[in-house]
């Protein structure tokens, strides 16, 4: 048997960009810059929060929606941020990671025939679900520097068909953020051609400069037709608990769970009542802001004078370079250079567009310890002053 006599429901799906880098940057003993995951340990508190749920015996199936202790404690931390009231029952499910949460929004949405429009650079796991359900993508190129949404294009891109519009703010790779004129827009637009929205909003706190999230749930006619995917493991450095949450109308979460019960049904237990604990007793994500702008800071100055020019980074845990002045190789090219043969692993950002295309531009993830960010400058230098 082939994989042709099986016939693929992904046919021209193969290893994701970053498992691919994360494995080369292992092959050469390389500092992995590439894939987003800290490589710093997340706070003792919760750790000691999940044993102890563990030792009073919560292991077995909590309810399909979440943990009631848990929605409860999402909707009065969205309350305090964004100024709004969410119903923890009707309105929150409790997914396993940011990626579930996208994965069965766009099942429950979208069908046979249908557009979705993707802003691109995207992260790359949007277009294969929008495939596997039979929909069309229609990908929307944003460019360098800013990135930032021309709605004019979007709107041309709309047609009776346009099912779902996928927006991503704080937005990986980019660190582009939405503004309310943006949202304004998106509305108008979702209306106009009455469709949906998914919005994914997992790097909500990591917001630089002053400036604000604006989330898509802020709007009551947006809110209506809008999913939004958020992530305790961007939020509190545990991404391999995989532990995330959507919020959306009744309506569409009554959809939102008929498929979530049969991807996972529920998600692990002691680690929801964790977080519900940890979520009431402080908050936690304050501090999250200052935290990562330390970090961007720390690199861009560590990377000071060396033919990269740091793009705009509102928001998100990536920087993104552009190389152009150093190098005519493309960017697939560069970034395994730089892996290969100076132990800096980053990630090409043709790979987060459809048509590969090419700015000449690396994203590099500087969710890492100070003394990770600085041996990577050090190996940058070495790369360029040698």
């Amino acid at each position: 048997m082939s994989i042709s006599t099986i016939g693929s429901r992904l046919p021209h799906v193969g290893t994701s960009i970053f498992t691919t880098m994360s494995a080369l940057a292992q092959a050469h003993d390389a500092i992995n810059l590439a894939q987003g995951f800290p490589d710093f340990d997340c706070d003792a508190e919760l750790q000691d929060l999940v044993h102890h749920y563990m030792r009073k015996g919560l292991n077995q199936y909590a309810p399909m929606a979440g943990v009631p202790q848990l929605r409860q404690a999402i909707a009065q931390k969205i309350a305090r941020t964004q100024q709004i009231s969410v119903d923890p029952e009707q309105e929150v499910t409790v997914t396993a990671g940011a990626t579930e949460a996208l994965f069965v929004a766009i099942s429950a949405l979208v069908r046979p025939g249908d557009e979705v429009i993707i802003l691109e650079p995207a992260y790359d796991s949007y277009a294969p679900v929008v495939h596997l359900n039979g929909g069309r993508v229609v990908p929307i190129r944003l460019r360098p520097p800013h990135y930032r949404v021309d709605w004019d294009i979007v709107g041309r891109a709309c047609t009776s068909r346009t099912r779902l519009i996928v927006v991503n703010t704080p937005h990986n790779p980019s660190g582009q953020i939405l503004n309310d004129e943006d949202l304004l827009a998106l509305e108008t637009l979702a209306e106009r051609y009455d469709c949906f929205v998914l919005s994914d909003e997992v790097y909500e706190h990591i917001v630089y400069d002053g400036q604000a999230h604006r989330s898509v749930l802020m709007r009551p006619r947006l809110r209506a037709r809008s999913l939004a995917a958020y992530s305790f493991g961007k939020t509190f450095h545990n991404t391999g608990w995989k532990v995330g949450y959507c919020v959306a109308s009744p309506l569409l979460m009554k959809e939102f769970r008929k498929i979530h019960q049969f991807v996972v049904f529920s998600v692990n237990t002691p680690v929801q009542y964790a977080l519900a604990s940890y979520l009431q007793a402080a908050q936690h994500w304050e501090t999250l802001a200052s935290f990562f702008q330390k970090k961007r800071d720390l690199l861009q100055a560590s990377l000071a004078g060396l033919p990269l020019k740091p793009l705009p980074c509102a928001g998100t845990y990536f920087q993104l370079y552009d190389f152009s002045e150093a190098s005519d190789l493309s960017d697939m090219e560069f970034a395994c250079w730089l892996t290969e043969e100076k132990g800096v692993a980053t990630i090409p950002v043709s790979a987060f567009y459809t048509d590969g295309f090419d700015a000449r531009v690396v994203r590099i993830c500087f969710a890492k310890k100070e003394d990770t960010l600085v041996r990577a400058a050090q190996g940058l230098r070495r790369a360029f002053c040698s």
